[in-house]
């Protein structure tokens, strides 16, 4: 599996994971949600759950076919003599909390050593991977999570697919065990029909418990930082307040 980056914007699983999630599309908060502002209510799964559809082989290669004739970007798939297909899939990352990032030089060290740092990963960051058809979603997030040197926990995180239906943008959640390029394959390779994004897994809450000792030292950092930044920026205002008010004064008080 090998990765490109940039900023901007299958064969699949046998069963299909019965806890799978269908929302309107929403960020989530590093804090607990304001009362009045909370997610929008999950769609009917039952209603919006797509029926799996298997290929055959000659299927396969049919769509392979039809997929690379519409591809405009170069990312074709190809088709190997054993059946498997490989190809590109593009991810969107959407991750609201900061990340604990590993820096190269402590690759293989203890897990969580003085090179570790948290940020927040930019909008906008989209990941161009180059996976096969036996790739499963898991697989794909460790993929990304290694790019970034990410040392989080690979559980702390979910991919879900973004899609269009009657002018209105679905994301469903997808299972551990679906195959990314399967689902890419059938969409087509309209980013607008079907898109990946990661983001953190939607538990209404952010589990601190699931974090380590580091990780949230670094968050008290980053919240600090975050505070002071408020702060001045409050004192700023305030003083240029207080500098034009005593301004007006001069003007009132100056000797006609």
């Amino acid at each position: 599996m090998t990765w490109t980056s940039s900023m901007s914007s299958g064969y699949s699983s046998l069963e299909e994971e019965e806890s799978e999630e269908f929302f309107f599309t929403a960020r989530t908060s590093f804090f607990r949600r304001p009362p009045g502002k909370s997610r929008a209510a999950p769609q009917d799964v039952q209603k919006e759950r797509e029926p799996h559809v298997y290929l055959s082989k000659e299927e396969v290669k049919e769509k392979i076919q039809s997929y690379n004739s519409s591809v405009t970007d170069k990312l074709k798939m190809t088709l190997n003599a054993n059946g498997i297909y490989t190809g590109f899939i593009k991810v969107q990352m959407e991750l609201c909390r900061p990340i604990t990032v590993q820096s190269s030089q402590s690759q293989g060290r203890c897990a969580h050593s003085n090179n570790e740092t948290a940020f927040y990963l930019p909008d906008g960051c989209v990941n161009t991977l180059h996976i096969s058809s036996t790739n499963t979603v898991r697989e794909v997030i460790e993929a990304l999570l290694k790019k970034f040197f990410v040392a989080d926990n690979p559980a702390k995180f979910a991919l879900y697919k973004r899609c269009h239906k009657e002018d209105q943008v679905y994301t469903c959640k997808l299972s551990d065990r679906e195959h990314p390029l399967y689902l890419r394959l059938v969409a087509g390779p309209r980013t607008e029909m079907l898109s990946f994004v990661l983001r953190e897994h939607e538990t209404g809450e952010v589990m601190w418990e699931a974090f380590s000792i580091p990780e949230l030292q670094n968050f008290l950092r980053i919240l600090d930082k975050e505070e002071n930044d408020q702060l001045q920026i409050l004192k700023n205002r305030y003083a240029a307040y207080r500098g034009k008010l005593e301004e007006a004064l001069r003007g009132v008080f100056k000797p006609g």
